[in-house]
């Protein structure tokens, strides 16, 4: 009798780290529809008064697939702060959900490009930069940029806007640029569907995406994270 209480209490310590590590695990095969959402989208409120840009990623979180949300969100949507993962319903309804696996957001796709909450949930507006008149063209990128990693800037580039091929245009790297890029060494880039893609002599490529405006990182993630951006004027 005193061997049964002490597995029944085993078993009920286990429980709980058992249910934690379930609700870890990163959610089945993407499909179709949550394959379209990745990379950036514009959150707003009705009016667009209030909006910024979030980043949906195929990368496992705790509770789904991991997301970006950019510092503006914080402060135009506070209810929505908690949010550190997505996740798909069977129905493709797109669930936005925190540490704990709660939905704080609902939303359905309306049409090509762009989701609205569901009525049980504050009224948001979620659309592809595309459809909201700010997809980044090529144009935005030519001139000079920096690498950098934990704060240092590590390299200092040039985004040419004279063609390499007949796909991309010509990059050429400052002098004195770190091993991890030289190693790389990129000699042209180009657009993807809002990505930006680095490519070396051999046609190889590393993609960056856009968390914030002039802010780009690349993906999958680095440790630390390599970020692409703007140099102080």
């Amino acid at each position: 009798m005193a061997m049964r209480h002490l597995l029944l209490s085993l078993f009920s310590l286990l429980i709980p780290g058992l249910a934690l590590a379930q609700s870890a695990q990163p959610p089945s095969e993407p499909s179709d529809a949550a394959k379209a959402l990745v990379g950036a989208w514009e959150l707003s409120n009705p009016d667009r008064d209030r909006r910024c840009q979030i980043t949906f990623k195929l990368d496992p979180a705790p509770q789904g697939w991991s997301i970006a949300l950019a510092p503006a969100c914080a402060v135009a949507f506070p209810d929505l702060r908690p949010i550190v993962a997505w996740t798909m319903a069977r129905d493709d309804t797109l669930k936005l959900v925190d540490a704990k696996g709660t939905t704080l957001s609902e939303l359905n796709e309306v049409e090509s490009g762009m989701y609205e909450t569901t009525p049980s949930y504050t009224h948001y507006f979620l659309q592809t930069l595309a459809a909201t008149g700010r997809e980044r063209i090529t144009d935005d990128l030519f001139g000079d940029w920096q690498f950098a990693r934990s704060g240092k800037t590590i390299c200092q580039l040039t985004l040419g806007n004279t063609a390499f091929d007949a796909d991309s245009f010509t990059l050429v790297l400052k002098p004195g640029c770190d091993a991890l890029i030289t190693r790389f060494g990129p000699v042209a880039w180009r657009f993807d569907r809002g990505q930006f893609v680095m490519l070396d002599a051999k046609g190889q490529s590393w993609r960056f995406e856009e968390n914030e405006e002039n802010t780009w990182s690349r993906i999958p993630a680095m440790r630390p994270p390599l970020t692409m951006t703007r140099p102080a004027q």
